[in-house]
């Protein structure tokens, strides 16, 4: 059997007592912010704990402005939207690697770490919408490479073994005038370094209705389908055209849409669980439960076999209402998966 490695796409609950504002006035300083770094670490840590084989550093900035506050600053750039390779940096990853080096000098071996980069058709979006600029458009996936070139060359106790580009409009945005060839010329220079370096090069979609377009890069190597909250999703792959293509699939094994994982409990007992706390465990204790994580894995495996690369929550788990209930559904996951495995 192939591997089939855990990873989690990001974005992650804040600790009581912090929030989104403070987090960003924080990173909007762009320094060294011990306080900051701790929140990160400790969230990271978390992840790491409850069995995440390929932990994305955890997000907790806006995911394109991440990136565009950076690409607009006239001080970090050598040309509009080109940023300079130097000030391409993602602050996550320079907080993480003081808990990295000590994972390292623990267990003798690099932690490999997931990063999660916007999409340069993404970018483009928020800042140009429905027009038509294909040199903007890879100029942004030029910016998008030098984020990822210069963490890996950056990077000293970890191992960047998972690159994901998230296009979360691709199939959904109406807006979206560029051509396919122009899609696929773009996303194959955001990600051409991690290409190089031997990572593993995914890409995020919210909806795999034009996952062909992935297959037909030549640097992206695993498509990531959200089918633990939809699983018609899986329906729309055909696996020859992953095989023929040398793709690979991450498959949603977790649902994270937590809103809607509420409504059913709100309905179940006429009241406000958002309000009402005392039934929002049971999302972790008896609608996503290993057992159930599990025979979502076994079906998809029996469609797509070692086609399956990489088994995780669907998407980010920022909206969730705790840290420690994101973490339960992470065990959960790596209890299910192992199950999984003894199963073969």
């Amino acid at each position: 059997m192939a591997e089939m490695i855990f990873d989690d796409i990001g974005s992650f609950p804040l600790p009581a007592g912090k929030t989104k504002e403070w987090m960003a006035a924080r990173f909007a300083e762009k320094k060294n912010d011990a306080e900051l770094f701790g929140v990160i670490n400790d969230a990271f840590m978390m992840k790491v704990e409850a069995g995440v084989e390929v932990p994305n550093y955890p997000q907790y900035q806006d995911m394109n402005e991440q990136f565009l506050s950076i690409i607009r600053d006239p001080d970090c750039t050598e040309e509009p939207f080109k940023v300079k390779t130097e000030d391409a940096r993602i602050i996550e990853l320079e907080a993480i690697e003081s808990v990295a080096r000590s994972y390292r000098e623990e267990h003798g071996k690099k932690l490999d770490v997931r990063i999660c980069v916007t999409g340069p058709l993404e970018l483009y979006l928020r800042d140009f919408g429905g027009t038509e600029y294909v040199d903007i458009l890879n100029v942004l996936a030029e910016s998008i490479d030098r984020f990822v070139s210069n963490s890996l060359s950056s990077a000293r106790d970890l191992n960047i073994r998972t690159v994901s580009i998230d296009e979360p409009s691709i199939g959904i945005n109406p807006q979206v005038m560029f051509s396919d060839n122009d899609l696929i010329h773009a996303m194959d220079i955001a990600c051409s370094s991690a290409k190089k370096a031997g990572c593993d090069v995914e890409v995020h979609l919210h909806s795999p209705l034009h996952y062909k377009l992935a297959c037909q890069t030549e640097n992206i190597s695993v498509i990531g389908v959200e089918s633990a909250a939809t699983p018609s999703y899986l329906d729309l792959i055909d696996r020859k055209e992953v095989e023929d293509s040398d793709s690979f699939l991450r498959v949603g094994i977790a649902r994270t849409d937590v809103f809607n994982l509420v409504a059913v409990l709100n309905e179940k007992y006429n009241t406000n669980v958002w309000k009402d706390r005392a039934h929002m465990e049971e999302i972790v204790t008896q609608m996503e439960t290993p057992q159930l994580i599990r025979k979502r894995l076994e079906k998809a495996y029996a469609i797509f076999d070692e086609s399956i690369r990489y088994v995780g929550p669907d998407c980010g788990l920022g909206s969730w209402p705790s840290q420690d209930m994101a973490a339960q559904l992470l065990r959960n996951v790596a209890e299910g998966l192992a199950d999984f495995r003894r199963s073969l």
